[in-house]
């Protein structure tokens, strides 16, 4: 079976609800010369082999010797025309903005997933040492934003390992992010997926937590109307998609880049007014896209898949946050983190990729 073939199978397994939302997570696969990527803002799932972007090694490794404005802004630009440049001409898309991160690990089969059952523990306080402890052979990294940073952080934290232990991490741990799991048979990359979810589920078993959202049964179908229309007349826009679920106990503060990008930091919580909604807006710089209220949870978005994804990453979040308790609590990003994620135009890319 071809490498390409072989990646997209792995992309299909790995882009399940128990790994992955919307958009998130990347593959990829290499040879000596080539690094094929999966395409930023589309999803794991519906990958094809001749969707992946192709990317001339030689020409991104021009990514590692260049000298960075310290503008993020004006850095982001610059690493987004070097990749453009290395895209080789026949290739689809945009590739994913880890592309450098996927290249800097000499495996042939890359899968960065953002699990649940994972992020209870790199988004708990107590994660990186509960890490240690449960995956003593895996690498760690604290957050840092994602992208080019994120990326040539990472390269430095493999060369290292590399240096003391005579081969590469097989596991990389980001924090607040999820794990890169990396081998040269899709064999391993089962095997080592299988590792990680079953000691944790096996953590969350002892202490007696379910790996699933408790939500109330849903409200009858007159009050879920009513609740939808003073939604529409609160944030003065009749068109607006509402996704809607039973209560369950939603997370309240940034806990990943996907929940910033399809949900947003924070929740808006209380029955909707024109003046509630004006006071949120001015504080957190936007409006809610998720809303809870009268036993119910809802998904807000200009677009039908935008309201079901941030209700989906609503609820995912509300489970790492669940999870995360058995390890210290949930560690919610900086201010600074959230700031650059509400900021970043390739976030924005990705999301108008899946609206």
């Amino acid at each position: 079976m071809e490498i390409l073939d072989i990646i997209t199978s792995l992309s299909h397994e790995f882009g399940t609800g128990d790994y992955v939302c919307g958009g998130g997570g990347n593959t990829s696969c290499k040879n000596e010369t080539t690094l094929w990527v999966k395409p930023s803002g589309t999803t794991l799932i519906g990958l094809t082999p001749d969707t992946f972007v192709a990317i001339d090694r030689t020409k991104l490794a021009e990514l590692y010797d260049i000298e960075p404005p310290e503008v993020p802004a004006e850095r982001e630009q610059l690493v987004k025309e070097v990749m453009a440049s290395a895209i080789l001409p026949e290739s689809p898309g945009r590739a994913s903005v880890e592309a450098p991160l996927h290249d800097s690990l000499s495996a042939r089969y890359v899968v960065h997933t953002h699990p649940y059952i994972v992020n209870g523990m790199t988004s708990a306080k107590e994660g990186k040492t509960v890490c240690k402890k449960l995956f003593p052979s895996a690498l760690w990294i604290d957050y840092i934003d994602p992208g080019y940073t994120l990326c040539m952080e990472v390269r430095k934290e493999i060369v290292r390992y590399r240096e003391c232990n005579g081969f590469e991490p097989k596991l990389i741990f980001l924090k607040n992010h999820g794990v890169f799991v990396s081998a040269d048979t899709p064999e391993e990359i089962r095997e080592l997926y299988a590792l990680v979810m079953n000691t944790l589920r096996a953590e969350y078993k002892k202490a007696a937590l379910e790996t699933v959202l408790e939500c109330s049964p849903p409200v009858d179908q007159a009050s879920l109307s009513a609740d939808c229309t003073a939604i529409r007349q609160a944030m003065k826009d009749d068109s607006l998609f509402i996704a809607t679920s039973g209560a369950f106990e939603v997370s309240c503060g940034p806990i990943s880049p996907d929940h910033m990008v399809y949900a947003k930091a924070y929740p808006y919580i209380g029955a909707p007014t024109v003046e509630g909604l004006r006071a949120f807006t001015e504080e957190h710089g936007y409006a809610p896209q998720v809303l809870v209220f009268n036993q119910s949870v809802f998904g807000v978005a200009d677009t039908e898949k935008g309201a079901y994804l941030a209700l989906l990453l609503a609820k995912d979040a509300a489970m790492i946050e669940k999870l995360a308790k058995i390890f210290g609590g949930i560690d919610y990003m900086s201010d600074g983190a959230r700031e650059f994620i509400q900021n970043w135009e390739v976030e924005s890319y990705r999301k108008k990729q899946l609206a």
